[in-house]
C-alpha cells in the first residue's frame, strides 16, 4: 500500500481542478507538438472520478486564463489539484501555483519556485550537483554564436531543449560526435523550440525512472522502473516517439539491487533539495563508468492512468490508480490542515484578530477610529479618510482589486 489508513482522515474538501485540455488547444489551431504535454479527457475524467470517490467536491477550473476569471469572480477552494502545464514562457508550469499562492490557496505538487526551477534542466542540474548528486557535465547554449570549438566536454555529446517535457526535442539525431555536428544540432533545436539548448556528455548506460511520493522528510521512494528500449524503438534515447508508442517500443520492469538503490537515493536527494511535493519522478541514466547520473526531475508528472510513467510503475507494484490519487491528496491535505490550524492560532492567540475584537468591545472607541456605520476614520499616517476613499498607501492595488478582496467568499460554494 502507498499509505496506511488514517484514523483521523481528512474532512471532505472543496477541490478546484486546473489542467490544460489538449483538445481545446488543438481546436484553437495549435499544432500537436506544441500541446504534446497537455492532457486528454481520459486523464481529466479519471482524476475527477477518484477525487469524487474520496468524498471531495470537485470543481473543474481548467486552464490558467479560466482560473484568473474564477478567482477575480470570488471563487475559492480548500485545495487546488493542479496538473496545468502552461503554454508560454520558461516559467509556464509555475503560473498556476504562483497565482494561487497570491490568494493563499494550497495547491498540489510543487510550488511556483519548484516548478520554475525544475522546468529548466540547466538550473536543476546546477542545484543537485551542488548537493552531491552525480550528473553528466554540461553547458547551456543560448545562441548560434556559442563557441562550440572550445567546449570543455567529452564527445559524444547530447543536445536537447532546456525547458521541455514529454521527450519533446529528444531525438537520436541529438547525439553529436564532433563540434560541427553539435553546431548543426543546436542550430536546429534553437530554431524549432525558441529556447536555449542543454548540451551534456552522452550517457550510454541503462535508464531508470524513480517515483517518489510525499513531501520533505516524509518523502520516500515508491519504486525504481527500468526503461528498456526494444529493437523497434528510436535507438539510445527515450524519445517522444518512443514514449508515445511505448506498447511496441518499450519494455518497463521493476529494478532492484545496488544500482537501483543508488538511483533511488540520488533521486530522493534531488526531490527534497528542489522542494518537490506530494509525488513526482526523476530520470536517471548510467554513465560510461556504470554510475547513476541524474538527468532531470518532473515535479508535475503525467497522470494518464494508461500510459504515464508514474501510473505504469504503480501498476507494476500492484498499486491502484485510486490509491495513487488518494496518496497525493493526503500529502497535499496536510498543508490545508496546517493553514487551518495556523489561521485559528493567529486569530485566537493574545493579540490575534479574535482577541483584538473581544478587547475592542470593552474599550471606548479612540478618536479617529471608524464608526460602526463605516464612516470617518484615519489612515496610518493620521490623515482622515474621506468616506468611500481608498487610503493612499493602498492606491497602487486599485479600487476594484480591493473591492474584490473585501467581498471574496472564503471558498467556492457549489451551485
Amino acid at each position: 500500500m502507498l499509505c496506511k489508513e488514517n484514523p483521523f482522515a481528512m474532512k471532505p474538501l472543496s477541490i478546484g481542478f486546473t489542467y490544460d485540455l489538449k483538445d481545446d488547444y488543438l481546436a484553437a489551431g495549435y499544432d500537436p507538438l506544441t500541446v504534446a504535454e497537455f492532457d486528454s479527457p481520459v486523464t481529466i475524467d479519471a482524476i475527477d472520478r477518484e477525487l469524487t470517490a474520496l468524498g471531495h467536491t470537485v470543481d473543474r477550473g481548467g486552464s490558467f486564463p479560466n482560473l484568473v476569471k474564477r478567482l477575480a469572480g470570488g471563487d475559492r477552494w480548500d485545495l487546488v489539484f493542479n496538473i496545468a502545464e502552461g503554454l508560454h514562457g520558461p516559467g509556464r508550469e509555475a503560473q498556476v501555483p504562483a497565482l494561487l499562492e497570491a490568494y493563499g490557496i494550497p495547491v498540489t505538487f510543487g510550488d511556483s519556485l519548484c516548478l520554475a526551477v525544475c522546468l529548466h534542466k540547466g538550473y536543476t542540474k546546477h542545484i543537485v550537483h551542488g548537493h552531491g548528486v552525480r550528473t553528466a557535465p554540461f553547458r547551456v547554449v543560448e545562441s548560434e554564436d556559442f563557441d562550440f570549438d572550445s567546449l570543455p566536454l567529452r564527445y559524444p555529446l547530447f543536445a536537447k531543449p532546456v525547458a521541455e517535457g514529454t521527450g519533446k526535442g529528444v531525438l537520436p539525431t541529438g547525439k553529436a560526435a564532433d563540434a560541427e555536428q553539435l553546431r548543426r544540432v543546436c542550430r536546429d533545436l534553437l530554431e524549432r523550440f525558441h529556447q536555449p539548448v542543454l548540451v551534456e556528455e552522452f550517457l550510454p548506460g541503462r535508464e531508470f525512472t524513480v517515483v517518489i511520493v510525499g513531501t520533505g522528510d516524509a518523502a520516500r521512494v515508491l519504486g525504481v522502473m527500468e526503461v528498456e528500449l526494444l529493437d523497434t524503438a528510436d535507438p539510445e534515447v527515450y524519445s517522444f516517439e518512443n514514449k508515445d508508442r511505448y506498447l511496441e517500443r518499450v519494455r518497463y520492469h521493476l529494478a532492484t539491487g545496488p544500482v537501483a538503490e543508488a538511483a533511488a537515493q540520488a533521486s530522493l536527494t534531488a526531490y527534497r533539495v528542489l522542494g518537490c511535493r506530494d509525488a513526482g519522478r526523476a530520470d536517471i541514466r548510467l554513465d560510461h563508468e556504470g554510475e547513476p547520473c541524474f538527468i532531470e526531475i518532473n515535479p508535475l508528472a503525467g497522470l494518464n492512468p494508461d500510459h504515464s510513467d508514474l501510473p505504469i510503475l504503480c501498476r507494476l507494484l500492484a498499486i491502484g490508480y485510486d490509491e495513487l490519487i488518494r496518496t497525493i491528496v493526503e500529502s497535499a491535505g496536510k498543508r490545508v490542515r496546517h493553514d487551518w490550524h495556523s489561521q485559528h492560532f493567529h486569530n485566537n492567540r493574545p493579540g490575534g484578530a479574535s482577541s483584538r475584537r473581544r478587547r475592542a468591545g470593552r474599550r471606548r472607541r479612540r478618536p479617529g477610529r471608524r464608526r460602526p456605520d463605516g464612516s470617518g476614520g484615519t489612515g496610518h499616517s493620521g490623515t482622515r479618510w474621506k468616506d468611500g476613499a481608498v487610503p493612499r498607501q493602498l492606491e497602487h492595488m486599485g479600487i476594484e482589486a480591493l473591492d474584490r478582496i473585501g467581498k471574496a467568499r472564503p471558498r467556492f460554494q457549489p451551485g
